[in-house]
């Protein structure tokens, strides 16, 4: 069969990989110049890797994605790093049994407490019971209103925003299930994992057009796509079509698509994220933790993370790599704010993180994405579109599809193994 794909992320280019790998002809189109999605990545001119617009790191149980590296035989190095909570203007390591116990905030019968309500969803495999669940009155009612209100409510409303309310214990539970303290990354950056994938994809016969935006997809008696590039249109007939992004980017390019189907993606909701990326010459999170959550109310910042503090900084001349990262609504105004209007926002928080990251500063730019996390309220699987659509040969795998998963590239990969048998069956 001729495929065409639309989108280069990792469900796209797994999709094709595989698709090739059983015989099948693909073109992937892509608007970005380069392959990964919200793993995109780039390059400063000092800097011997490259590095993710959005942070990304794998866990060491993300299969899919790890075997997929080794069947490319590509390098993946794995590290132990530290986890901590900025807590009342302080850091505390929370990412361990041991560390819980130690953690000095909470009396020895709240953190003895929330500690069985973390085991349980670590040991708990079944999901579905869960899903009907709301996740903050559970957390609320288990583990004690000290321990939810100082550590969890805090996290899930600067990630969730108006939206925390809503979320299903799953979502939860999979970030607790599927954790791991070790984390795995490629060689070199994602960017350059992808284009080792794209490469492999060109080797066997198929096609990747960068640069290409999607105008129009209409599938009646035959599926076609047609697209800009070089400031040409062009249009392409595929036996099928697989669609890879966001369920709102798809209505906006298959006007065809019935209006009972157009209200099943209508419901599906999202954020977008916000990463702003500072270059410095000394540390940020001067006791070597990687992930800092932050654990104060109303806080204008989700989470810290030092990625220098993962990689090793030689592989970026040396410089401390810090994202100060957020998931907006698409409609905030973290979306049309100037870097430096942005930065003024964060100083407060980030000052009380280190007082002097201000002197250290390099350079610093921000990345916006406006969609990078689903929604997801109890029930979600009701509510979850079918890889079959009302198109006759098209298919729709985003990552709104990868449910009871949480996003990341593991499942863009898994996604893309199960599509490409779909799409062909």
């Amino acid at each position: 069969m001729k495929i065409g794909i639309i989108g280069a992320g990792f469900t796209g280019l797994s999709a094709a990989f595989y698709l090739q790998k059983n015989g099948h002809k693909v073109t992937i189109f892509e608007k970005d110049p380069n392959p990964g999605g919200l793993a995109l990545g780039y390059k400063e001119k000092e800097w011997n890797w490259t590095l993710e617009k959005h942070y990304h790191h794998w866990f060491t149980n993300d299969n899919h994605i790890l075997n997929l590296a080794h069947e490319i035989d590509f390098p993946v190095i794995i590290k132990r790093p530290k986890t901590s909570v900025f807590l009342d203007g302080k850091s505390y390591q929370l990412d361990s049994p041991l560390a819980i116990l130690s953690f000095p905030k909470l009396p020895l019968l709240d953190k003895l407490r929330m500690s069985f309500i973390l085991a349980f969803l670590k040991l708990n495999p079944f999901w579905r019971p869960l899903e009907k669940i709301n996740a903050i009155s559970f957390l609320k009612k288990t583990m004690g209103e000290k321990a939810f209100s100082m550590l969890w409510e805090p996290q899930l409303k600067n990630k969730m925003g108006k939206y925390a309310t809503e979320i299903s214990l799953v979502w939860f539970w999979t970030r607790i299930y599927k954790r791991t303290p070790s984390l795995a990354y490629p060689e070199g950056g994602f960017l350059k994992f992808a284009n080792a994938l794209a490469s492999k994809i060109r080797n066997g016969g198929g096609v990747i057009n960068y640069n290409s935006e999607i105008i129009n997809l209409s599938d009646s008696q035959t599926a076609q796509i047609t697209y800009v590039k070089n400031n040409k249109e062009k249009t392409e007939k595929f036996d099928r079509i697989i669609v890879t992004l966001p369920s709102f980017l798809f209505l906006k390019i298959a006007p065809d698509l019935p209006e009972s189907y157009k209200e099943t993606l209508v419901r599906l909701r999202g954020l977008g994220a916000t990463n702003m990326i500072l270059r410095l010459k000394k540390h940020m999170l001067e006791d070597n933790t990687y992930w800092l959550s932050i654990c104060e109310k109303d806080a204008p910042v989700m989470v810290v993370v030092e990625h220098t503090n993962l990689m090793n900084k030689k592989h970026f001349n040396n410089e401390h790599i810090v994202y100060v990262g957020n998931y907006p609504d698409p409609h905030s105004e973290l979306f049309i704010m100037d870097k430096k209007n942005l930065l003024k926002r964060y100083d407060p928080l980030l000052k009380k993180i280190n007082p002097d990251y201000q002197k250290n500063i390099i350079s610093y730019d921000v990345f916006r994405a406006p969609f990078a996390q689903p929604i997801i309220p109890t029930n979600y699987s009701k509510l979850i579109p079918p890889f079959k659509t009302p198109l006759p040969h098209t298919f729709l795998a985003n990552i709104e599809q990868v449910y009871p998963w949480d996003r990341g590239t593991n499942y863009a990969v898994e996604l893309g193994e199960k599509i490409a048998k779909i799409a062909t069956s």
